[in-house]
């Protein structure tokens, strides 16, 4: 009788510390088609899977069930399901999909198509393309607001960030910004949203109101020429203390005050830094360091970077599970 008490008993713990059941960070490598999978309990790689040709930006489904991939040099965007991690679709993505945003229906997904000038808008349940929507020259960054009323867009050539209202798919007004914007962020309220220009070297934050730049930040780096300093990625914390920024082959990552907009430190992380994303507890910070082919690891807390885990060729994308 015992006997049969206990094993159920050593059987559910061992299902609950197993590692199916551990945080997971995905990375997209944009040289080797793969992605890498992390352990985030132990920040090592536990799986490489094969997908479409130059992997960059990826997105989970709101129940994280599954992942979408840009698989730009295969013109597509992949669905994989996480459970058995095999491709099960390929979305209608439009040509060079690059980065893209889930709006918070979890149907509809904003993608931005370089090669076309255009933002394509899928619906992620029958496959069907909604919208497509004329934009500036070589689109790339995109968001959604938290409230799902906007997708924003960065143009890379026009220096623009187009906003898109997602009840009509109609292109209503554009913000000019720095040269070559990559990336864009909404606070979580959804009142503000960051803006990188890569070749501006500047980071600026817009009034989502008036849709008026408020303030523009810079960066200065001792000892780093300001021509490397080169801001892709942006991730605000959820708590609204901090935004970190990714400045690109200056291989640093900037921390900010998100509300003085001060820059406290320099944060040294591999070479050609890209993106960012927080563990799922907000403890840790995961950078993609493209030509390092490694991932840093920062202790959000102490500012500090704490481990280097080396994964595929040219990491560029990065998203995190429960």
């Amino acid at each position: 009788m015992k006997t049969r008490l206990l094993l159920p008993t050593l059987l559910c713990a061992a299902v609950a510390t197993s590692p199916a059941f551990a945080a997971l960070a995905y990375i997209s490598n944009e040289k080797d088609d793969t992605l890498s999978v992390l352990d985030l309990s132990s920040f090592e790689v536990i799986d490489t899977v094969a997908v479409g040709q130059r992997p960059r930006g990826i997105a989970l489904s709101q129940d994280g069930s599954q992942l979408y991939i840009c698989a730009s040099d295969s013109d597509t965007v992949q669905v994989m399901d996480l459970a058995t991690r095999k491709i099960v679709a390929e979305l209608p993505s439009g040509a060079d999909p690059e980065q893209f945003a889930l709006h918070p229906d979890n149907r509809r997904l904003y993608i931005s198509n370089e090669d076309d000038a255009l933002v394509t808008v899928v619906d992620t349940t029958n496959h069907q393309v909604l919208a497509q929507i004329d934009v500036g020259v070589e689109p790339e960054g995109m968001a959604i607001s938290p409230d799902g009323h906007w997708a924003v867009n960065t143009s890379e050539t026009t220096n623009m960030l187009h906003w898109i209202d997602t009840a009509t798919h109609q292109l209503v007004d554009n913000t000019l910004v720095d040269q070559r914007p990559r990336h864009v962020e909404f606070s979580r309220d959804g009142s503000r949203i960051w803006a990188s220009a890569e070749i501006g070297g500047t980071v600026s934050v817009v009034d989502v109101a008036s849709r008026q730049i408020l303030h523009k930040l810079h960066f200065e780096i001792k000892g780093i020429h300001p021509d490397k300093i080169q801001p892709v990625g942006v991730k605000l914390s959820a708590d609204g203390r901090y935004a970190f920024v990714a400045l690109g082959p200056a291989n640093h990552v900037a921390v900010v005050d998100a509300n003085s907009y001060q820059v406290l430190e320099y944060l040294l992380v591999g070479r050609r830094v890209w993106h960012l994303a927080f563990t799922p507890d907000q403890k840790y910070l995961l950078t993609t360091n493209g030509v390092s082919g490694d991932v840093s690891v920062i202790d959000v807390d102490k500012l500090k970077v704490i481990k280097s885990v080396k994964v595929g060729r040219y990491p560029w994308g990065v998203v995190t599970q429960n």
